[in-house]
């Protein structure tokens, strides 16, 4: 009888414990919920009129009067953030068109058929529209990307080519100790190479195909010595 009454004591302080958390719990109300920080608010997009606003317009489907509008500014700036073009600011200034040319080539880069098709690699240098792309037979294996090629009397000389000196961590000795990453030689001092920093100042290189540094290294794990280059056109601003 002990055992029993001892048993029933202590089932009835766990019940009357479990009866005070409850009442205690209905008084406190619901917990509170978490919530998540709320996103920033968009900035609005303020940049002016750039002198590519009609080209950009037109590529990306809006009203194409060259004039810069909020709606503008902001499809801008989102093309952009999109292709890794800084400052990213709605502006269609030069670096933004040069990406817009390489995006727009990327269905067919070859469609005039100036590049010369062949069963081995050609990495093809278009002057005209400063683009650089690779292709064997009809097929692109790299994806035209932007260039910046040689100013006015300095120009990358024109015709085929040939990769007969690469040097990764290549410094130039002519233009005060520049770096020239992942340069890849064709003709004459001539090279396939990075640039730190803007692609597009300055007006253009001294003769040398520049790219940005993140293509530039993808061009270096793609070619090898030996590999055929075929430069073609004029790079606008330059004399025929």
């Amino acid at each position: 009888m002990a055992v029993r009454r001892t048993a029933h004591r202590t089932r009835g302080r766990a019940a009357t414990a479990a009866l005070a958390l409850a009442g205690l719990l209905a008084l406190a109300g619901p917990a509170p919920r978490s919530h998540a920080a709320a996103p920033e608010p968009e900035t609005a997009c303020t940049a002016g009129t750039g002198p590519y606003q009609r080209e950009l317009e037109a590529h990306l489907g809006l009203p194409v009067d060259g004039r810069q509008s909020a709606a503008d500014c902001a499809a801008i700036r989102s093309f952009q953030r999109a292709h890794g073009v800084t400052p990213a600011d709605g502006r269609p200034a030069l670096a933004t068109f040069r990406t817009m040319t390489a995006v727009a080539a990327r269905t067919d880069p070859n469609a005039a058929g100036d590049c010369p098709v062949r069963d081995h690699r050609v990495t093809c240098v278009d002057l005209d529209r400063q683009l650089l792309w690779v292709q064997r037979g009809r097929r692109v294996v790299l994806a035209p990307v932007p260039i910046r090629t040689g100013r006015d009397e300095q120009e990358t000389r024109p015709g085929w080519h040939e990769i007969y000196w690469r040097s990764k961590d290549h410094v130039s000795t002519l233009y005060d100790d520049a770096p020239m990453p992942y340069s890849q030689f064709f003709d004459r001092g001539q090279a396939l190479h990075g640039r730190p920093g803007s692609l597009f100042e300055d007006g253009g290189s001294a003769g040398c195909v520049n790219l940005s540094v993140p293509d530039a290294e993808r061009l270096w794990n793609l070619l090898g010595e030996g590999d055929a280059v075929y430069v073609w056109g004029v790079k606008p601003g330059t004399e025929d």
